[in-house]
């Protein structure tokens, strides 16, 4: 199942999918933690989840939305970051101690430039920023950090 914002990653690789269970009864438990509590997209990725569980079999569905633990950048794994750089989107830092809360430059998805500048703080979506690369002058998306 494919993030509708970022539709480079699966649920699964954004860590928004946290959980499915499959009781005795038949009845599939799905558990998604959003990226943050207003996600637009919400609605869409319960409507996909129960979708593709119908067209499998399953006839019980049942999807909740849990906000607690919330959800960070640091349930984004290596190929979640190396598919959003693929795509051209610079991922968040690694790890937490890498994060800053003032991010003065990023590494350029397409020429690995570190000459780089914010242009506004919200992107196509309220989880990602846009940066210009002065080097090679290409704009690019940033995932931003959620700590």
């Amino acid at each position: 199942m494919l993030d509708p914002e970022l539709p480079t990653l699966t649920l699964e690789d954004l860590g928004v999918l946290r959980s499915v269970q499959v009781e005795p009864s038949g009845k599939v438990l799905v558990v998604l933690t959003p990226t943050y509590s207003g996600c637009p997209a919400l609605e869409v990725m319960k409507r996909d989840v129960t979708d593709a569980l119908f067209a499998a079999g399953f006839t019980d569905v049942q999807v909740d939305i849990e906000l607690q633990p919330a959800w960070t950048t640091e349930s984004l794994g290596r190929q979640a970051r190396q598919k959003l750089a693929q795509a051209g989107i610079a991922p968040p830092p690694d790890r937490v101690a890498e994060a800053l809360p003032l991010r003065l430059s990023l590494r350029c998805p397409s020429c690995g430039s570190v000459r780089t500048h914010e242009i506004s703080r919200f992107g196509a979506t309220a989880c990602k920023s846009l940066w210009r690369c002065l080097a090679c002058g290409e704009p690019f998306e940033h995932f931003k950090t959620h700590l």
